[in-house]
């Protein structure tokens, strides 16, 4: 998929091997992308990034990551400080958005860009607000362990009812990267929640937090940062899981940063009270 713009913007698809510029440019916009994140997002979707170069340099970029039949994820939507307010950007949306045919799409948009995404037909559902501030001390909880290969189907299953689409490579990839550590609530044999702690460019990332309840959530949270206590940590919690903002609150965090989680239609219902966190604000 290729699209020729003005001053000789050629948009392609992405590879694995670009990751680095994409995730560079986004911790340049702040966005505390985790270290290992590039192999998961593209074991989702390896078709569904895209740069915009001129002369071969990139200067843009998108992804559009395809979640199954009904539903795709856009996020790293970026464009070269200094290049900005010519076109390349919404020449390398268009191109991009023709990859997710005619699923229903969702994003996490940061406030600069939600009224562009308003006039192309995404409606808010709900904000994300990012908590973040020094771990605080905490005792490794009971019911909590880490988790392991044998505990994969059992996670996927759960993820499943807790966010839009299935996404069981993205999980295999995830739960296992580099510098990151899975937790799940056990309870007898019988999966309460699960949690992912990883590494970012600025502070260590949590995400996701799915939980049943919210003492769950909190021996999960309890467990992914007991022996982190002191470093900064940031999670991305829904706004209207009150137990989730009260979770992070108590645990001293403070809000740092906003989105806005926006559709182009309908999902599937999934279970919005388990998620206390998150995944990743690129692929949702």
């Amino acid at each position: 998929m290729t699209s020729a713009a003005p001053q000789d913007l050629v948009v392609t698809q992405a590879t694995l091997a670009d990751w680095p510029v994409i995730s560079g440019w986004a911790a340049a916009e702040g966005w505390n992308p985790g270290l290992s994140d590039g192999p998961a997002f593209f074991a989702q979707d390896p078709e569904g990034f895209f740069l915009g170069r001129i002369d071969g340099e990139p200067v843009s970029a998108i992804s559009v990551v395809n979640h199954g039949p009904d539903y795709s994820f856009l996020g790293c939507y970026l464009v070269r400080p200094g290049l900005r307010g010519r076109g390349h950007g919404l020449t390398t949306w268009k191109t991009a958005l023709a990859h997710a045919g005619n699923r229903t799409i969702g994003l996490d948009g940061v406030v600069a860009q939600q009224d562009n995404y308003r006039q192309s037909g995404f409606r808010l559902a709900h904000r994300t607000i990012r908590f973040s501030g020094p771990a605080p001390e905490a005792e490794p909880p009971a019911g909590v362990r880490p988790a392991g290969p044998a505990d994969l189907a059992a996670i996927t299953a759960y993820d499943s009812a807790c966010h839009p689409a299935d996404r069981p490579r993205f999980l295999a990839e995830w739960l296992t990267a580099p510098g990151h550590r899975a937790v799940v609530r056990d309870n007898g044999g019988h999966l309460t929640g699960y949690g992912v702690i990883r590494p970012g460019r600025d502070t260590l990332r949590i995400g996701p937090l799915f939980a049943d309840t919210a003492a769950d959530a909190r021996a999960l949270f309890a467990a992914l940062t007991a022996d982190v206590a002191g470093r900064e940590v940031a999670i991305d919690v829904p706004e209207p899981n009150a137990a989730g903002v009260a979770l992070a609150e108590q645990a001293g965090l403070r809000p740092s940063f906003e989105t806005a989680r926006m559709y182009t239609g309908p999902v599937r219902a999934y279970a919005q009270e388990r998620v206390f966190g998150v995944t990743t604000l690129e692929l949702g």
